[in-house]
């Protein structure tokens, strides 16, 4: 039995129980990312010149504008651009999909040749791969330190970021162990106040082989969530670039 952190279901006001792959449904979740900015939450320069962009969802969903969604990544890395250390703070980051998780981390890496992870999808025995892209609509950004922000409810696309970077040493996670959601799911209406959503598939990142399911992103820098912008901030402050 899969674990339950990614099995889910939930009661909600009446609603189509039609397909997220029909036009109203594409439309409806493009509407619902850009009254949301693709997930960005703030984008901001601290004191000392270190950034910080806060995310609450890893967003690049083909199913809508993928385009727009990079264009907004893009944006806000280019706030960050040249800043000494960037401060990624995904505590209240609750989800996305693996294209936004695979766009975001693209940043980090200097080309397209980094191998981050694969989904293993059970339906039709087949494994999609994710590797740092090629293209992007913003500068790349190398050489410096990163800290990811991390608590007990960073879930799912979140997470991927956090044990991604940190599996390839590319970034130092401060905060709380997160929730450990780490299979895609399909959501299935069951009625018009019935969502299910079901694992599909298995996350297998490049270097660990395997990921984060059940027991969560172990930070490298534990501490309260509520302390972790504090501790990342005057260690970013310190470092050597």
């Amino acid at each position: 039995m899969d674990h339950p952190g990614h099995s889910t279901g939930w009661q909600d006001e009446p609603q189509s129980v039609a397909s997220e792959d029909d036009g109203a449904g594409r439309a409806a979740l493009l509407a619902g990312l850009r009254a949301e900015d693709q997930g960005i939450r703030a984008v901001e320069r601290l004191d000392g010149n270190v950034g910080r962009t806060e995310l609450r969802r890893i967003e690049l969903r083909r199913i809508a504008d993928a385009g727009e969604g990079a264009r907004a990544i893009g944006a806000a890395m280019e706030l960050v651009a040249h800043t000494r250390a960037l401060l990624l703070d995904l505590r209240c980051c609750l989800g996305g999909s693996p294209e936004g998780a695979a766009m975001w981390c693209s940043y980090f890496f200097p080309d397209d040749q980094v191998h981050l992870n694969d989904i293993y999808e059970r339906a039709t025995d087949s494994t999609r791969q994710y590797w740092t892209t090629a293209h992007l609509p913003a500068p790349r950004y190398l050489d410096r330190p990163v800290y990811v922000l991390t608590s007990a409810t960073t879930f799912s696309g979140g997470e991927d970021v956090a044990y991604t970077l940190q599996a390839l040493g590319r970034a130092v996670v401060v905060g709380e162990t997160t929730r450990g959601g780490a299979h895609p799911t399909a959501r299935h209406p069951v009625t018009a106040y019935i969502t299910v959503a079901v694992p599909t598939s298995r996350t297998v990142n490049a270097v660990t082989g395997t990921n984060w399911k059940g027991v969560g992103v172990r930070p490298d820098r534990p501490v309260p969530a509520e302390r972790a912008l504090e501790v990342a901030y005057e260690e970013a402050r310190r470092s050597e670039v």
